[in-house]
């Protein structure tokens, strides 16, 4: 308390006020009353500085509703509002009270800074503008505020399920594609005795009606698996294959060699735009079989064909008539695709080979097919086929697997399609 006499006595030096002799505590105690003739000496000195009566709002409020000790500050800051020479003196003793009496008690059960005073004794602020405490209620809940900023206590609850887990655009769909002998349940076999040829990449507008021609010839039914921009660029020649009774199969829009990485919904949307145009010159036409570029096959490559209808057809037998090793002639190259035929060939094989671009192909082929006809029953299974000519070197015939890869009298030995 001798800090805060100090203090003040400080402050009215500096504006020229005087100051009241230290009194006991139930003075110290008492009402403004206490107060008055100090109060009127101080008026009296600064009377020729002070405005008009009326000109201003007077901010000592008097009675015994306010802490008297309060009282004293805001009349000598008023003072030195009145002069400006004093001003300094006022908010240096300002900064002083502030460290010994942070705060003054208000009328209104508040409290105020030093600083704060002074502000509004200089006219800087009004009273008004200081910040009211908090009602000591509960805050109103606002609707749709966030949770975090109601006080209230949350209701007890149960915790939520767990939600399902979401399948992904890399997830495969959720399907079971029929055992295959091939890769990823893929067909390696025609699961009969039937020998199956598959001719690739075209439709070529030069080697793919002479296939047809040789396949006529011999009443053989082949797979032709096409390429969608290459059956985009021949309509004629897809229906041309239709036509003639052979089946057809999806070889993905510009022979893709990585579609099987490619997300489920980028396989599909390849293996559609393919139908599309295959459909497109043949409205309608069933497309059972599917066949990934080079036999990269994937789980979810087949089971992306599979739900459009499409069973994934593999090789036993690969001639490899695509390549053309540095040196080799064209008649080696040829008798190179027959004798790898000849050698590998046994019932129920699926042949790959290639009329796109593949001229020694079809001039194997013209060797091979009498050959093909004599020794096996060669076919689509669950297409129409001729009867085999008679021949003692002939395979007895065998139930047989339908284009779509589902066996119409699987026999015991048989591969499952």
């Amino acid at each position: 308390m001798s800090r805060l006499t100090n203090l003040r006595a400080a402050i009215v030096t500096a504006s020229g006020a005087t100051v009241p002799a230290p009194r006991s505590a139930r003075h110290r105690a008492g009402s403004y009353d206490s107060y008055g003739a100090t109060a009127r000496r101080a008026q009296a000195r600064t009377a020729r500085h002070s405005p008009p009566p009326g000109s201003e709002k007077d901010r000592t409020s008097g009675g015994a509703h306010r802490a008297p000790s309060t009282m004293p500050v805001e009349t000598w800051v008023r003072a030195a509002k009145n002069r400006p020479q004093v001003l300094l003196g006022t908010l240096v003793a300002a900064g002083l009270l502030l460290t010994a009496v942070p705060t003054i008690p208000q009328e209104d059960g508040g409290t105020t800074s030093v600083m704060t005073a002074a502000a509004e004794a200089v006219g800087v602020i009004e009273k008004t503008e200081r910040k009211k405490p908090a009602p000591d209620r509960e805050p109103a809940v606002i609707a749709g505020a966030p949770a975090a900023t109601r006080t209230a206590e949350p209701e007890p609850s149960t915790p939520p399920a767990t939600p399902a887990v979401k399948p992904t655009e890399d997830a495969p769909p959720q399907i079971v594609v029929p055992a295959g002998d091939g890769p990823f349940n893929s067909l390696r076999t025609t699961g009969s005795r039937v020998v199956m040829l598959s001719f690739d990449d075209g439709p070529d507008p030069v080697q793919t009606p002479k296939i047809l021609a040789l396949l006529d010839k011999y009443q053989v039914k082949a797979v032709f698996c096409l390429v969608g921009t290459q059956a985009r660029r021949h309509p004629d020649l897809v229906r041309q294959i239709a036509e003639g009774g052979h089946v057809l199969c999806n070889h993905t829009w510009s022979h893709d060699l990585k579609i099987g990485g490619k997300r489920t919904n980028q396989i599909k949307a390849d293996l559609d735009r393919t139908n599309a145009a295959i459909r497109a010159a043949v409205p309608g036409v069933e497309i059972p079989y599917f066949r990934a570029p080079g036999g990269n096959f994937t789980d979810r490559l087949v089971k992306t064909a599979y739900v459009d209808g499409m069973t994934s057809l593999y090789w036993e037998v690969d001639p490899r008539d695509w390549e053309h090793p540095e040196g080799e002639t064209s008649e080696q190259h040829v008798k190179r695709i027959i004798e790898q035929v000849r050698k590998e060939t046994r019932p129920g094989a699926i042949v790959l080979s290639h009329d796109f671009n593949q001229p020694d192909t079809t001039a194997a082929y013209e060797q091979l097919l009498p050959w093909l006809v004599e020794n096996f029953e060669v076919g689509v299974p669950g297409a129409e086929t001729p009867e085999p000519a008679p021949s003692s070197s002939a395979p007895e015939p065998a139930p047989s697997v339908t284009p779509s890869g589902a066996p119409s009298a699987a026999p015991s030995d048989a591969a499952a399609a």
